[in-house]
């Protein structure tokens, strides 16, 4: 029987010695498989950092002295990817106190208007007990069968605004002329408050069609939504074609556009309300600049100077290399050029009595004075925008301040309901504040205001007979100019006959002052005299 054990612990000893063998050699496998992937990697990233050889992977160790940090490259790699795995977990704890913060500020707006609501009796009596604070808790339970992801439950039944705007454009980096693309996404709550922006450059394939950018630009939107748990949304789009492609009004040609057509209607059963609506290219204004920053950010190249490091752009018109801090973006289309490129065009208008245009062709989107003093004159943008002031109010409604360190031009309109802000009775009286130097002056009159006469009284007086309207009155009788009755622009007659039509249009005898009708006369004046008819087209001066 101890024989029998004893050949049984033999057999027992034996069979674990073999199971041990195997496991070893098991273990020696997979750290030869081990070694042979990590040869692999590091080879990719050997290639990937240098341009020395790759390795061999007959198993051998790499030669010593071959000059390459095999351990620092490992760590390099260690430290990205765990750079990246913390990054991500920043932008998911972001992402989450966004959601917190916009789920707490429907709450808020909510129950402001709770408040606005209660009777006044009810405010007075219980006001001071009435609350309800915000919790995620509270959130988070919802007895509602509208399925609301939680916790962000407010989040789920609140409408929002989604904007979005895909741009392709021709532009030139260095010497070469490429085609890029960018998308601009803007979310906003049913106030048109701003809650989210996103700008992203779209890939050579994806830039190809301007159609195809618009579509991912309200793919990448409804992304963005997704990523907030919005449950209700309205998307915004400017193009027409597009607007019926997405509705189902009209079916796309192009296999490229019906594709994306088709995600975004899948995108849209993800929402409990999704639905596209039709807008002006202004309302998109602001994801238009988005997308074109996006588009911006791919033509720009670093470059090295004495001050450090800086970026420059090329312009299109004169193709030269520019710092970023010296391009103009044009505002409405944001085309970019040199300020000694657009102060050369802008100049050129501006000396032909044009207004100026985005240099770009076939774009008539304006140039606005007030944003060029960057590059012209603060003197001459000063009177441009007086005169495109001038340009924009009608001849009988302009009205000038008559103090001479003035001369603040104002339409009667703006000027009379700023004037109800300081004076009472403006409607049954001349006087007018100054909206520039704030003194107040007449009017009917043109003078500084006269507190103690009428307008009759002050028109008999030697103060009146001494002021600038009546000095011109008086010049005017004696030179015997006419004055326009409705607009009391005053003409002289150098020659031509005597019809005359006034700068707002007014036709009227030069003789008497009658109204000329339908090109007709209405009085019985001789229409010219022989010695003012001094040449064959008849030209009135007029000032």
């Amino acid at each position: 029987m101890a024989a029998i054990e004893e050949d049984d612990v033999w057999v027992i000893l034996e069979e674990q010695h073999e199971e041990i063998m195997a496991a070893k050699t098991l273990a020696q496998d997979h750290d030869l498989a081990f070694n042979l992937q990590m040869q692999e990697a590091l080879a990719v990233s050997r290639a990937a950092h240098t341009s020395s050889p790759a390795l061999d992977f007959t198993g051998g160790e790499p030669e010593e002295g071959d000059g390459f940090d095999y351990t620092s490259l490992i760590l390099e790699d260690i430290a990205r990817v765990d750079q990246e795995r913390r990054d991500r977990e920043v932008g998911v704890q972001e992402m989450k106190r966004l959601k917190v913060d916009l789920d707490r500020r429907i709450h808020d707006q909510r129950f402001a208007k709770e408040i606005m609501n209660i009777p006044d009796a009810d405010w007075s009596k219980d006001g001071d007990y009435f609350h309800k604070p915000y919790s995620l808790e509270e959130a988070s339970s919802s007895s509602s069968a509208v399925k609301v992801p939680p916790p962000f439950s407010a989040i789920g039944f609140e409408s929002f605004r989604v904007y979005c705007k895909g741009l392709v454009s021709e532009e030139m980096i260095g010497e070469t002329r490429v085609t890029v693309g960018g998308v601009g996404v803007a979310l906003c709550d049913s106030s048109d408050i701003l809650i989210w922006e996103v700008a992203k450059v779209l890939g050579a394939d994806e830039s190809k069609s301007p159609q195809i950018a618009e579509l991912e630009a309200i793919l990448r939107a409804l992304d963005e939504a997704l990523t907030f748990d919005l449950g209700r949304v309205t998307f915004f789009i400017d193009d027409f074609n597009l607007f019926n492609y997405v509705t189902g009004r009209v079916e796309p040609r192009q296999s490229a556009v019906a594709t994306l057509v088709n995600k975004v209607a899948l995108l849209q059963k993800k929402f409990s309300y999704c639905q596209p609506s039709l807008l002006t290219r202004n309302d998109v204004k602001f994801v238009f600049k988005l997308a074109r920053d996006a588009i911006v950010s791919q033509i720009k190249w670093p470059e090295e100077t004495s001050k450090g490091k800086t970026f420059k752009e090329t312009c299109v018109i004169c193709y030269e290399g520019i710092t970023v801090d010296k391009m103009f973006s044009v505002d409405g289309c944001f085309h970019r050029f040199c300020f000694s490129c657009m102060k050369q065009h802008v100049e050129v208008k501006l000396l032909g009595g044009k207004t100026a245009t985005c240099p770009s062709d076939g774009c008539k989107s304006e140039v606005k004075m007030d944003c060029c003093a960057k590059f012209l004159d603060p003197k001459l943008v000063e009177v441009m925008i007086q005169r495109k002031k001038e340009g924009s109010i009608n001849v009988s409604d302009k009205v000038y301040c008559p103090y001479p360190k003035c001369s603040e031009l104002m339409a009667k309109a703006e000027v009379f309901e700023y004037t109800k802000q300081f004076f009472v009775g403006t409607e049954q009286s001349p006087a007018r504040k100054c909206m520039k130097c704030g003194l107040f002056f007449c009017m009917q009159c043109k003078v500084p205001w006269h507190y103690k006469d009428t307008c009759d009284d002050f028109s008999k007086s030697k103060r009146y007979q001494n002021a600038g309207d009546g000095m011109l009155k008086s010049l005017a009788q004696s030179k015997r100019w006419r004055q326009c009755i409705r607009c009391n622009n005053m003409v002289e007659l150098a020659f031509g006959c005597y019809h005359i039509t006034c700068r707002c249009g007014y036709e009227f005898c030069y003789t008497c002052g009658a109204e000329w009708k339908n090109k007709k006369a209405t009085c019985a004046c001789p229409i010219w005299n022989e010695r003012n008819i001094i040449r064959e087209t008849n030209v009135n001066r007029r000032r």
